[in-house]
């Protein structure tokens, strides 16, 4: 199989792409939601309100759905749409936006080898990772990806920068210290764009293994079909967002910078016999940054629970030697 967009062609699953876990998960009425409208009102109570929704989310889920975030369907759609065209080149254009290192701006990935201890297996998806932030990257083809790619990371930064205003508030630190010491207005960002199709045995095959997030926090939208799971308290849960809304998850530098507060979401996502596409927005601190538990917190806390490093380097050093955010506990 030259990709797996052949996939509906085939009656079972070819042995690379098998991998062995227990799909079940739990589904949760109680799943934390957060009204974006909220966190800009003009009243006071109720935008306080908001904010603490948000921070217990983040304290207690590392997760919750954000609705009326003001990001246009119509966007989205489309957004999607130019996406889905990329995923539909030949395998040769795709391979010329392949990429030759882990940290180059534009990689396309076709199978990604996710190694298991003994048990080497491929990932059920296509994957096209951009760097859009400080520095714009996308492939030229197709033509209408830029433009789209161009307003979405636009509406998608101006809302980032509100929700770290209202994680400000959540942990009641000043705006202004957060935004220097963490270095956002060069905020390192990036989208993956995650194609997966349709599977037709979804039980022996996985689109994404459990895994944290990189940045401060994750923002995801979906075409409408279901896969991603999240692990709370031992468990994994169903996330059912809903339409036009966008799934935030607290990424690790976040679980640095709160000093433990916010925990970083462990999530997983699962394949089926429909295709699904996701597109998350990774946004993180400049890549220059130190980061560290926030100075006041430390304070309050006693200690720091985190080793402080450069974000660049933490970057590295988890592609190239599987560093995770557990190793820099201490």
């Amino acid at each position: 199989m030259t990709s797996i967009v052949d996939s509906c062609n085939l009656k079972s699953v070819p042995s690379k792409f098998r991998f062995k876990y227990d799909p079940t998960a739990l589904s949760c009425d109680a799943f934390p939601v957060v009204d974006f409208s909220a966190l800009r009102a003009v009243d006071p109570v109720q935008r306080s309100k908001a904010i603490h929704d948000l921070s217990k989310a983040c304290e207690e889920w590392g997760s919750f759905i954000l609705v009326n975030h003001g990001v246009a369907e119509e966007l989205m759609n489309a957004t999607f749409s130019a996406l889905k065209e990329f995923m539909s080149l030949g395998v040769e254009e795709k391979k010329e936006f392949a990429g030759k290192d882990v940290v180059d701006p534009i990689r396309y990935r076709g199978f990604d080898l996710t190694d298991i201890p003994n048990q080497p297996f491929t990932l059920w998806r296509e994957k096209l990772w951009l760097d859009v932030n400080p520095k714009f990257h996308c492939p030229h083809k197709p033509q209408s990806l830029r433009e789209v790619m161009v307003e979405y990371k636009e509406r998608c930064g101006e809302l980032s920068r509100t929700l770290m205003e209202a994680i400000s508030d959540g942990l009641q630190l000043e705006h202004h210290y957060v935004d220097q010491v963490l270095g956002l207005d060069s905020s390192y960002q990036f989208f993956v764009a995650n194609y997966y199709p349709p599977c037709p045995r979804p039980r022996q095959a996985i689109g994404l293994v459990p895994h944290t997030d990189i940045c401060l926090f994750t923002l995801l939208i979906h075409n409408g079909v279901p896969g991603l799971q999240i692990e709370h308290e031992g468990n994994w849960y169903n996330v059912d967002s809903p339409n036009n809304s966008m799934v935030f998850n607290v990424s690790d530098q976040l679980e640095i910078f709160s000093n433990g507060r916010y925990k970083s979401l462990i999530h997983r996502v699962l394949v089926n016999e429909r295709e699904r596409m996701s597109i998350a927005l990774d946004y993180g601190p400049s890549k220059e940054t130190i980061v560290g538990p926030a100075a006041a917190l430390v304070e309050k806390d006693g200690r720091a629970m985190y080793r402080s490093i450069k974000f660049e380097d933490y970057i590295e050093r988890l592609f190239n030697n599987g560093e995770f955010i557990s190793t820099y506990k201490q």
